[in-house]
């Protein structure tokens, strides 16, 4: 536990380990950098090892291969990571993609890619993650990385905001049930980030009206999520679970 005489000890991570799925992009990368710097050994994942090298050798961190759909290849990974640094107690669930097409051009092929890696994905390794956790008898973290459209709407998405809505839903399970062992289960919900998957829709015009639409006239950056990340990932937030931390300037109440 964090001393009290010490306002900022209990956001140290020192002598942790953390998993970061979906490392390979710009917030998993961002994620993956302020745990490092809070003293926690990082285990970066993603499908292909090898978009992870640059970072992992920067971080001095584990690259494992982890497709977040596959049921058989992820106990791998967590087998890879536990031999190298122990078993993971902090997972940021970040995986994650999105398809944009109007409603009545989303295909069921469609459908089923954005909800296998936002939300079965999400179940499928923070399940894994707790099963350790539990069989360890250890105490642990998950961060499940969500998004507003978890509780808004806008067209086009209509994958990307039904996974989102499940996996603020699954949070909420999966806290109620893990608390008996320990485990800490919250989620992040950003606002609109500039990342790959957006970055396009953010130039056009349809965009720029958007941002002007958040009250604070801006997208969000990766270090706006940094202070958030590490109250759910540390002691500092040691009686948070189930929670939902909403970090979007101010969009969910300005209106879409």
């Amino acid at each position: 536990m964090a001393d009290a005489t010490q306002p900022l000890a209990g956001f140290s991570l020192a002598g942790r380990v953390a998993l970061v799925t979906g490392a390979n992009g710009v917030l998993g990368a961002h994620f993956a950098r302020v745990l490092h710097g809070a003293g926690a050994r990082l285990v970066l994942a993603a499908r292909r090892p090898a978009t992870l090298a640059g970072l992992a050798d920067e971080l001095g961190a584990l690259a494992v291969p982890l497709d977040v759909t596959d049921p058989a290849g992820i106990p791998r990974a967590f087998d890879a990571a536990e031999v190298e640094l122990g078993v993971p107690d902090i997972l940021v669930n970040n995986a994650g993609i999105a398809v944009t097409k109007p409603f009545l051009q989303q295909g069921v092929e469609d459908w089923d890619a954005v909800l296998d890696v936002d939300l079965r994905g999400a179940f499928l390794v923070g399940q894994e993650a707790a099963r350790r956790l539990v069989a360890a008898k250890r105490p642990g973290s998950i961060v499940n990385v969500a998004s507003i459209l978890g509780e808004r709407v806008i067209a086009g998405v209509a994958g990307y905001t039904a996974a989102k809505a499940g996996l603020l839903q699954l949070t909420r399970q999966m806290a109620v049930e893990l608390a008996r062992h320990g485990i800490r289960v919250n989620a992040l919900a950003p606002g609109y980030v500039a990342t790959a998957i957006n970055a396009e829709f953010f130039a056009s015009e349809a965009g720029q009206a958007m941002v002007r639409r958040v009250p604070q006239r801006r997208l969000g950056r990766p270090e706006d999520l940094t202070g958030p990340l590490l109250l759910l990932a540390s002691d500092a937030g040691a009686h948070m679970t189930g929670a939902t931390l909403t970090v979007d300037g101010g969009h969910s109440i300005g209106g879409i």
